[in-house]
């Protein structure tokens, strides 16, 4: 297999490797893939457990909907709190 990065990317990979945190060019490119796949189990994990039943749960009952301005005067009343 054969990929271009651009020389930004490339550079970086050359760096982690120099600076000894890796063996290889590939050991880094593994890394970054294997954050890749971890990160996309999470959004799977987020959209199948939190989104999916919420929007569920306001399809059966839109009256739970918050509008617009709602969201705006909660966040302006408490710009700290985020639930």
């Amino acid at each position: 297999m054969s990929i271009t990065l651009p020389n930004d990317m490339a550079d970086l990979v050359k760096t982690k490797v120099r600076s000894g945190g890796y063996a290889s060019e590939s050991e880094v490119i593994r890394d970054g893939l294997g954050a890749l796949m971890a990160r996309d189990r999470a959004l799977e994990c987020w959209l199948h457990n939190q989104v999916g039943p919420a929007y569920d749960a306001l399809k059966a009952n839109p009256a739970r909907a918050v509008t617009p301005d709602r969201v705006r005067a909660r966040l302006a009343a408490d710009p700290g709190k985020t639930r």
